[in-house]
Order: structure tokens, then C-alpha cells, then sequence
């Protein structure tokens, strides 16, 4: 167990040196630069000034190194856009109303999600198998930020029952959870009746029905269990995708979370912002993963750590 919790360590600090590498100097071929047009107006010595301050005056693998040096002392760097903003400031800060906008639409995603796949798979070819699938393409097929215009149009617009956007209250809430959890019903749905249909096909199903128990033993106690590992095994991502996934919706909803000022940074050229919230986003995703793969034994006992 020690030796396979060390090696995924050792994956993990890899993937985040990758992202890290690629994510640098993919910024850095962008066009322009982030002092472009602030510094455009300066004198000379002012705008040298400002370049020295940030590094940018530096050859581009001296920035890496210097980023990289900084990175392993925790410090993230300063917004360049925004003088005196700190990285890893602003991730604490905004990270929490991230989660909680995205953890709340999870959840309800996840209730949703995997009792409309029950059902649907407990009713096959029959209406509510029917209607379950045709939600779950719905939640697919129409994109987040035509979902979250719909929803403002109808329910702000016209009738007035909700807040087109703005942050604080709990009515807030409640149009940015509903279009972020349609992802994850629809998801959810079509995996756990896949699943659970491939499950009520094995022959120890067959052989628990045979054995007297009732159908609602067998699904608690053999198909439900045996039919989450699919769920579990797209959890990280989407567990991860609260954060990442809320970029519409909180530039749409006017909602302060992180996604909306790692957009703002990436169209301005923010290196020292995109690179910290890229960072983050890609610890917490292989952290995630990690996590995954534990629940993984503890849901199914088949699954055991192998010598290779």
C-alpha cells in the first residue's frame, strides 16, 4: 500500500510539472504581453521598471525557473493586471463561493442523476425509461450558456421569481445551481442505467432471485453496489468540474468564484493569474483521482492493489 500510495505521488508531481511547463509557455506564445497597454502611455524608465518588477525582461526559461523556484516556496506571484492582487490571495477568497455554487448543484446533480438512472433501468423500454433519456440528451446536447439565458429569460425576465444575477442572498443560488447540475443528471442517468443493466444480466443476480430474495434485496444489496463504479469512476472529474465547469455560469450569473477571474485573466493575458488558478485547478483534479481510487476498493472488495 505504501509503495502504490508513493508511486502515485510520484504521477501526481509529474502531471503537475507537465501542466505547469505547457501552461507556461503556451501564455507565453501568446501574442502581447499583460503590460502592453497598461505601460503604453509611461515613459521608458517607468515601463522598464514595471517589466523588471514582474520578470518580464528576463529571458522566457530564466522566468520559468525563477516561477518555478517561487512556486515551490507556495507563493503563486502577484496579479499583473490588478497591482497588488495576490494569486494565492484570491484563490482562497474566491475558491469558497466557487464550491459552494458547484458542491450544491453536485449534490443535487449526483441525488438526481442516479435516481432517474434507477429508474430508468428498473423501467426499460417503458415511458419513464423514455422520458429519463430524453432529459438526459436535453442535458447534454444544450449548451450551459444557452441553459442559464433561457433560465434568466423565463424566470427572471418574465416572470419575476428569481434575480437575473448578483451574489449574497440564497435566491442567488438557485438559478446557477439548476443549470449546473443538468450536466451532471444527465451523466448520471445514462451511466448508472448502463450499469445497472449490464449488472441484472450476471448470473449472481440470477442466483440471488433463485435463493427467495425478494427484488428489492437484490437491487439494495447486490445491484446498486456493483453498479456505482462507473459513478465513482467519473466523480473526480466532476468533482473538479465545479470549479472549472462554473466559468459561464459565473460570468453569466455575475457570481465572485474563481472561474470568473480565471477567465478575466486568460483575456488579459494575466500569466501570474492563469497560471496560479491553473495550478490549482490541476492539484485538486489529481488529488481527486487519488481519492477515487480508494473509494474504488472500499465500494468493491474484488479490487485489490496488484504487484504490477
Amino acid at each position: 500500500m505504501a509503495q502504490y500510495i508513493l508511486k502515485r505521488i510520484s504521477y501526481m508531481i509529474l502531471t503537475l510539472l507537465v501542466v505547469i511547463a505547457m501552461t507556461f509557455f503556451l501564455m507565453r506564445s501568446i501574442p502581447g504581453d499583460p503590460l502592453a497597454s497598461l505601460a503604453r502611455a509611461l515613459p521608458e524608465q517607468t515601463k522598464a521598471n514595471f517589466y523588471a518588477k514582474y520578470g518580464l525582461d528576463k529571458p522566457l526559461f530564466q522566468q520559468y525557473l525563477i516561477y518555478m523556484k517561487n512556486l515551490l516556496k507556495g507563493d503563486l506571484g502577484e496579479s499583473v493586471v490588478y497591482a497588488g492582487r495576490s494569486v494565492s490571495e484570491t484563490i482562497v477568497q474566491t475558491s469558497p463561493v466557487s464550491a459552494a455554487v458547484g458542491g450544491l448543484a453536485l449534490i443535487v446533480g449526483l441525488i438526481v442523476g442516479i435516481s432517474l438512472g434507477i429508474v430508468a433501468a428498473l423501467y426499460k423500454n417503458s415511458w419513464p425509461d423514455y422520458l429519463v433519456m430524453f432529459i438526459a440528451i436535453l442535458g447534454i446536447t444544450i449548451p450551459v450558456f444557452v441553459l442559464a439565458s433561457l433560465f434568466q429569460y423565463f424566470f427572471s425576465v418574465k416572470l419575476g421569481w428569481l434575480p437575473t444575477s448578483g451574489w449574497g442572498k440564497p435566491q442567488h443560488m438557485v438559478l446557477p445551481v439548476i443549470v449546473l447540475c443538468f450536466g451532471t443528471i444527465a451523466t448520471y442517468a445514462r451511466y448508472i442505467k448502463s450499469s445497472m443493466l449490464e449488472v441484472l444480466g450476471q448470473d449472481y443476480i440470477l442466483t440471488a432471485r433463485a435463493k427467495g430474495l425478494s427484488e428489492f434485496q437484490v437491487i439494495t444489496r447486490h445491484v446498486m453496489r456493483n453498479s456505482m463504479l462507473p459513478a465513482i469512476t467519473i466523480l473526480a472529474g466532476r468533482i473538479v468540474g465545479i470549479f472549472t465547469g462554473a466559468f459561464v455560469v459565473e460570468r453569466m450569473f455575475s457570481i465572485p468564484g474563481i472561474g470568473f477571474y480565471y477567465i478575466s485573466s486568460i483575456n488579459n493575458n494575466d500569466y501570474s493569474m492563469t497560471l496560479g488558478t491553473t495550478v490549482f485547478y490541476a492539484a485538486l483534479f489529481v488529488v481527486m483521482q487519488l481519492i477515487v481510487d480508494f473509494v474504488y476498493m472500499l465500494v468493491d472488495p474484488r479490487i485489490r492493489l496488484a504487484g504490477d
